[in-house]
């Protein structure tokens, strides 16, 4: 074997390493749910009111909003504002939004608990805001970006996932998916659109 091969074989081996790295992380962020799926249920996350919170809680809520998000994200951030508004608007009809932070505080120190408590204080957040501390939740859902949105129907099926509306800025947002995907369950309809694409920043895996 020449010097020259060889080195050709050790830079094939490199990008086979490479891609399979890739690989295994897009691994990672591929959403592996339909509409209509059963939800992957959860228990046992970390509140920023320091309780154990788990997908049973919320047995009376006719529909459960599960946004992943975070507290650095400019993205996630300027939704923070539609998301409040949203829970006091369809609360009362019997919406439950629980807002979940999927990022490793190791590669993103202004995702750790103690922030997550400082910006659910400074925003007034009226929905429960928990930590995905394992990462295992934000895995089983395949979510890939905050926000990253799942509505979770009556019997606890995936009925609409992706955006909560088609631009970052909420005065050039033209279409509402969420309120509309919200509007048409509540009516016991389908959504006009049950999957969009979402958008945000990665979320930090360990």
């Amino acid at each position: 074997m020449t010097r020259k091969h060889a080195r050709t074989q050790v830079v094939v081996g490199m990008m086979a390493v490479a891609v399979v790295v890739a690989m295994a992380a897009a691994g990672l962020a591929a959403n592996p749910l339909k509409i209509g799926d059963a939800a992957p249920n959860w228990s046992g996350l970390t509140g920023v009111d320091d309780k154990q919170h788990s997908l049973s809680d919320y047995a009376d809520a006719k529909l459960v909003v599960v946004v992943f998000t975070c507290n650095h994200c400019p993205v996630a951030k300027a939704y923070e504002d539609r998301l409040i508004a949203l829970q006091k608007d369809y609360g009362p009809k019997g919406v439950q939004l629980v807002a979940i932070n999927p990022n490793s505080p190791r590669k993103q120190p202004q995702d750790s608990f103690d922030k997550m408590k400082e910006r659910a204080k400074e925003k007034g957040f009226n929905f429960p805001y928990l930590f995905d501390a394992t990462q295992d939740v934000a895995k089983s859902y395949g979510a890939t970006c905050t926000p990253h949105i799942f509505v979770l129907d009556k019997e606890r099926k995936i009925a609409y996932m992706g955006a909560i509306d088609d631009n970052m800025n909420e005065s050039s947002a033209q279409e509402p998916f969420l309120r509309n995907a919200l509007d048409a369950l509540l009516e016991g309809k389908a959504p006009p659109k049950a999957v969009t694409k979402q958008f945000g920043c990665s979320i930090k895996w360990d």
